[in-house]
């Protein structure tokens, strides 16, 4: 009996793959602990879950954890756990724009809705690019990897200043209850276009990085366009009779699950296939999902709390381990990151709040929108993510533009509530709700 038992002592030394999952699990177990106290700090603080959450990574990396107990987060986050984690954070990232492109509503209710839309995201996108792309002309030669042009840096830096926070705004909007209100409406439909044109810019520019050549370049890119045009044009229709299903029923059954599940999970594979992250793949098959109140509210408390409570605390952690603050340390380092979030915030808050007084709004919903539109959440973290990843910006750059998420997103709340005080909020609410109820009962 003494030979079993010593073999069966000595399993876990020889079993690689259950090695790895002790090792894994207590990962895990940091991320999501860090994850939810860090969360509930900025819920204190009257700051989104989100900051905390991006925080959490920050301070799990070589920032803080890994300058004060170098040999505790080596232990914890050795080097064969740290694909396990990428590889949960991509398919986090990957259900999460899924996610994000599900939800976005593309109906415009009021008339000319549609064309101001497009115009605060004209602005939304348009100032940030401008004053991005003329930093990142100016710091090129100081921030830039050698390999990349002047040109690709300056577009990549003026994209990730362009994002805004969709979810977060989201979420914004329907907990104070002004989703139905002229602003909320609005805003909502801006961002969204925000979004939309800046992947698509990214998935360009990571054609143009990745090819091997124009040949490469211009295939990819077409192989991207017909994947989105098959998706919105072929894959949308086949899925309509499950939105119908899921509006009859209100709730997602189980072959209902498989199918939302392996929709974007097989896009992002696709798109990683043509050359473009799989992240593109996700928010496209969910552009494609049913438009359906019904479905998309289902989808969401189906799939958003295990997404975002357990894999994208993976990826800030992911995100965290390659954010070396120290990197910015000294006067020219130091001034370049002002110079990027001075034009982050100019671009977006002052672009977006005059393009809305331009509308006829009042100055204080102006600037509530330009506060709600600075917020990027963790939308820019999942850009310059792919930057990183596929050798566009350097580990400087991208410690640069974590702050700036963190802090244009921590600033936005506040702003907001400067803009608009509770008392005024309120009164937006009821003519939110004055207004639904006004459709609810022409429809």
């Amino acid at each position: 009996m003494l030979v079993p038992a010593l073999s069966l002592a000595a399993a876990p030394a020889t079993d690689h793959n259950l090695q790895l999952t002790l090792k894994v699990l207590p990962a895990l177990a940091v991320i999501l602990l860090a994850a939810a106290v860090c969360g509930r700090l900025a819920t204190m603080v009257m700051q989104p879950r989100v900051v905390g959450e991006m925080v959490a990574g920050v301070l799990l990396g070589p920032t803080l954890l890994g300058a004060l107990f170098p040999g505790a987060q080596a232990a914890l986050f050795p080097a064969e756990v740290r694909p396990v984690l990428y590889v949960l954070s991509t398919i986090g990232l990957t259900l999460y724009m899924f996610l994000v492109g599900a939800g976005i509503d593309h109906d415009a209710r009021a008339p000319g809705e549609l064309r101001k839309a497009s115009a605060l995201a004209a602005s939304g996108i348009g100032s940030p690019m401008v004053l991005g792309v003329a930093a990142g002309l100016l710091l090129w030669s100081r921030l830039s990897r050698p390999d990349v042009g002047r040109l690709e840096f300056a577009l990549f830096l003026g994209g990730a200043l362009s994002l805004t926070a969709f979810p977060m705004l989201a979420r914004i909007l329907y907990e104070r209850g002004l989703q139905n209100s002229r602003v909320g409406r609005l805003t909502l439909l801006s961002a969204s276009i925000d979004d939309a044109v800046a992947w698509c810019l990214l998935a360009a520019l990571s054609a143009v990085h990745l090819g091997g050549g124009p040949a490469d370049t211009l295939r990819t890119i077409a192989l991207a366009g017909g994947f989105a045009a098959v998706m919105l044009l072929v894959v949308a229709r086949l899925l309509r009779p499950l939105g119908r299903q899921v509006a009859r029923t209100g709730r997602l059954g189980a072959g209902a699950v498989y199918v939302v599940v392996l929709v974007p999970l097989t896009a992002g594979y696709i798109t990683d296939a043509i050359g473009v992250y799989s992240v593109f793949g996700g928010f496209i098959a969910g552009l494609a999902m049913p438009r359906e109140p019904a479905f998309r509210a289902a989808l969401h408390n189906r799939m958003m709390d295990v997404v975002s409570t357990l894999l994208l605390p993976v990826f800030f952690a992911f995100s965290g381990l390659n954010t070396h603050l120290a990197g910015i340390a000294g006067g020219p380092a130091l001034l370049a990151f002002a110079m990027i979030l001075v034009a982050a915030f100019c671009g977006k808050y002052f672009g977006c709040a005059l393009a809305t007084r331009a509308m006829g709004f009042g100055w204080r919903e102006s600037w509530a929108v330009g506060a709600m539109m600075n917020a990027r959440g963790l939308m820019i973290l999942i850009f310059i993510n792919i930057g990183l990843a596929q050798g566009m910006i350097t580990q400087e750059v991208f410690a640069m533009l974590v702050l700036v998420a963190v802090l244009t997103t921590a600033g936005a709340m506040p702003l907001y509530k400067l803009a608009l005080p509770e008392r005024l909020e309120r009164a937006r609410a009821v003519e939110a709700e004055s207004v639904a109820g006004r459709e609810r009962a022409a429809a």
